[in-house]
């Protein structure tokens, strides 16, 4: 996966100081704990602890306070962190104090799913274009927007200011896809074809493959199985010593 990171983003007073250089993994779990802060401040908390945020985000409090310091947040004492304005920090770092506009491509059933999905928008993304190559597709309405075919991606693109491209085609057009939101300007893309995509550099790309996160689950129902059936029902830590490891 291409790794690009812009050098800076615009402050409140028009400034654009220089964003913290984070560890990939810190950057993977803040908006985990954006979650968790957001329905802290839902149910009226003003304050948190380290220790009650991690355990909101699933993480250890140690991890959290670390991934914090990166941000200049280290909390108060005998108080935890200010909710609010933790808020504020971790969306600015993320880039969230800006709605972003979204182009969805391929509105079959999960496409058709993430299109009707409400959540994007309390988040800052607006998704602000939907696109299909099959004309049977071409001017349904899904969310109060109409469908359009492919092929005006690069007009719409211009018109609707997009930032960030998805992708949920099969996986035979996703390059085809791809290489056309890279054309008109979109440097981030969100793939859930099952592929691999090839893209410039200061291109990203996340990739989301519902099967292999099936699969890894698989491996560990399997591994759990294979324990459960060892002779005399021994347990983990218990074969490891037997074997000396």
């Amino acid at each position: 996966m291409s790794q690009h990171r812009h050098p800076g983003a615009p402050g409140r007073a028009g400034a654009v100081p220089a964003l913290p250089d984070l560890p990939e993994a810190t950057v993977a779990r803040l908006p985990e704990y954006l979650r968790a802060l957001h329905a802290l401040a839902d149910t009226g908390h003003e304050t948190v602890s380290s220790e009650g945020l991690a355990n909101a985000a699933g993480v250890n409090s140690a991890k959290l306070r670390k991934d914090l310091s990166h941000l200049g947040s280290y909390g108060t004492r005998g108080v935890g962190y200010d909710v609010t304005l933790l808020i504020e920090q971790i969306e600015s770092v993320l880039g969230l104090t800006q709605c972003r506009s979204v182009a969805l491509v391929g509105v079959g059933n999960l496409g058709h799913a993430l299109a009707g999905y409400d959540g994007f928008a309390s988040r800052g993304f607006r998704i602000a274009a939907l696109f299909d190559a099959d004309p049977s597709r071409v001017g349904e309405e899904i969310n109060g927007l109409v469908v359009r075919h492919v092929d005006d991606l690069a007009r719409v693109a211009v018109e609707e200011s997009i930032s960030i491209g998805v992708i949920a085609t099969p996986a035979p057009a996703a390059q085809a896809v791809a290489d056309q939101l890279v054309a008109v300007g979109v440097t981030s893309i969100l793939n859930f074809a099952p592929c691999v995509l090839s893209v410039p550099e200061g291109v990203d790309v996340r990739k989301v493959d519902l099967a292999i996160e099936l699969q890894i689950l698989s491996f560990h129902e399997h591994r759990k199985a294979s324990l459960t059936a060892l002779p005399g029902g021994l347990a983990a830590t218990d074969t490891q010593e037997a074997i000396g490891t």
